[in-house]
């Protein structure tokens, strides 16, 4: 058993020696208030109390983590390197050529987020899903790291531990990363303009910004631009309208925060990023081969013979304890009356969505809204392809939420709240977790979910 629970209540000890610490409570919420914690123009929810991970919990993320890159690292290269195994997916034909295009350099998998449900008693893990494209939340933690740092909450539960987090691994740590992938790029140039690419009505834009100034103190140019406000001439990239840093710039080496499904809903417009990959005039560090990982098809793809014979038997056991049961959402696969029968056992999710859009757990609904949330997304009848996933119970914690109002400061006892980890690896390297905790069964911010700081507790091995 972890001593994430006893650290915790230990905290909480310290706030009611300080008589709720309503100033710390107030100070943090005002700090984000301030944040460049910005999500879709709101300011993200926060928690007053972090998660303390004990040494324990750090290398058992580290395994999960790992373990997991390299299981779909050997997935992807598979799907690269041999067309009989490609029929595994179900995908659109022109997904396929994407995933197909050229990348140049070394890193299948550069950038990735597993999210997973942790029980901290047991270690048992089970995994939600796992995201490549556009993985983000690193601003987050770091915003909700600052705005708790110096309360004196905080400071007591220091004096008696040695705390780290995990801020300048999520930030330096991914630009020392990017590029060293670019130094094994074909078609490297000595001094690059690194470009930052998404549609940007969905993007985390502050976060780029972020990003975009490390890499300027590593002597590297970057700049953030619309997928939408690029333009291919034959043989450059050029980011047209910079939404941060240089107008009618060639752009030499792009990380792609642009999730697949967004540039396969803005076919046309993409087609300048497409052909410049294509032709192979920029290194796209996220290749679009990253979608095999995104697609939360790859749940059922892991349970697959061919997929199996690739693993090792140590990887298909560690598949066999951490993956929940999925299957499409079609008669010919799942046996719907069941699944409607016993709704608290199942979750529905959109195979290629992201951010928690049309995800319903059968525990937040009566059975007759079940019912019918299986026939409007049963056998293609959404327009998009569904699956039905096992549902996974989170491990639950205990918090105080902050969500701008005045129950935030009144609020004498801690909730208990389903907690959901998000492990970023970084090229097959464990950096950090995004700690994300909620009141419903569906954790994410339309469900009052909130994200608390990522704090490693009395652990060399995290420093």
């Amino acid at each position: 058993m972890s001593r994430n629970a006893s650290y915790t209540q230990e905290y909480l000890d310290e706030i009611a020696h300080l008589d709720g610490d309503t100033a710390g409570r107030r100070a943090a919420r005002t700090h984000m208030e301030h944040s460049t914690a910005i999500y879709h123009g709101r300011v993200v929810d926060s928690c007053y109390v972090p998660r303390l991970y004990d040494k324990q919990t750090y290398r058992r993320l580290k395994d999960i983590a790992e373990t997991t890159h390299r299981i779909l690292e050997k997935v992807m290269r598979e799907y690269l390197s041999n067309p009989a195994y490609r029929s595994v997916y179900e995908l659109d034909p022109r997904l396929v050529d994407l995933i197909l295009l050229p990348r140049g350099y070394d890193a299948l998998l550069p950038f990735s987020r597993v999210d997973v449900f942790l029980n901290e008693d047991t270690m048992d893990a089970a995994f939600c899903e796992f995201n490549a494209d556009g993985s983000s939340g690193m601003n987050e933690n770091r915003e909700i790291t600052a705005s708790i740092a110096n309360t004196e909450a905080f400071r007591a539960f220091s004096a008696k531990h040695v705390v780290s987090t995990c801020n300048e691994e999520l930030f330096d740590g991914w630009v020392s990363e990017f590029l060293h992938i670019y130094d094994t790029y074909e078609h490297r140039v000595s001094h690059p303009h690194v470009a930052i690419v998404d549609f940007l009505e969905s993007a985390i834009t502050e976060e780029f910004k972020i990003f975009a100034k490390l890499f300027a103190e590593r002597g590297v140019e970057c700049s953030v631009y619309d997928v939408r406000d690029l333009r291919f001439d034959g043989e450059h990239l050029i980011g047209v309208k910079a939404f941060y840093g240089r107008d009618n710039a060639i752009i030499d080496a792009a990380w792609r925060r642009s999730v697949t499904n967004d540039i396969m809903e803005h076919w046309d417009t993409s087609q300048p990023l497409i052909e410049a990959v294509r032709a192979q005039k920029v290194a796209l560090i996220g290749s679009f081969a990253g979608h095999l990982v995104h697609d939360k098809q790859i749940f059922q793809v892991l349970f697959k013979p061919e997929t199996q014979a690739l693993l090792t038997p140590e990887e298909n056991a560690f598949v066999q304890e951490t993956v929940p049961f999925t299957a499409f959402l079609n008669e010919s696969e799942v046996n719907l009356d069941e699944v409607k029968a016993t709704r608290e056992r199942w979750i529905i999710k959109p195979t290629d969505a992201y951010g928690s859009k049309d995800v319903y757990a059968g525990r937040d609904c009566d059975d007759d809204e079940w019912a019918h949330i299986i026939d409007a997304h049963a056998n293609g009848a959404a327009g998009a392809p569904f699956i039905v996933q096992r549902y996974c119970t989170p491990h639950r914690t205990l918090t105080l939420p902050l969500y701008g109002d005045e129950a935030d400061i009144t609020r004498e006892s801690a909730l208990a709240y389903n907690n959901l980890l998000g492990l970023y690896v970084y090229n097959g390297r464990f950096t950090g977790v995004f700690s994300r905790l909620g009141p419903e069964p569906v954790i994410c911010k339309k469900t009052r979910g909130v994200t608390a700081a990522t704090i490693w507790v009395d652990d060399d091995e995290a420093e």
